[in-house]
């Protein structure tokens, strides 16, 4: 994925429709926050065992709302000038620091 692309048609759409005033990094993490409550929805009653054997309605439904909380995550470090290639890769060095495997030769 090509997230600053993704960044640049998300403006664009956005400016289609006047909606910058409302697209602060504020405003964004909110709206960010109800569509992850739509998503952990989506598992809300089901067992360990049925979140791993979704349906075909049920996975499309997972990803309409997985792209949801991605849509807003690209554009939150959009308007904060944040990095996100960057920032991934020193959040997952600092993980592998943090978490160092258990054996030398343990691989992800």
């Amino acid at each position: 994925m090509d997230i600053p692309a993704l960044q640049r048609r998300l403006r664009h759409f956005a400016a289609e429709r006047d909606w910058q005033p409302y697209q602060t990094p504020k405003n964004l993490a909110m709206a960010m926050t109800v569509e992850a409550a739509e998503l952990l929805e989506i598992f809300q009653w089901l067992t360990p065992e049925q979140s791993q054997a979704l349906g075909e309605d049920q996975r499309r439904h997972l990803g309409e709302e997985l792209s949801d909380v991605l849509l807003y995550l690209v554009q939150i470090a959009d308007h904060a000038g944040v990095d996100l290639d960057a920032a991934v890769e020193r959040k997952l060095a600092m993980n592998a620091l943090k978490h160092p495997p258990k054996h030398a030769s343990a691989k992800p």
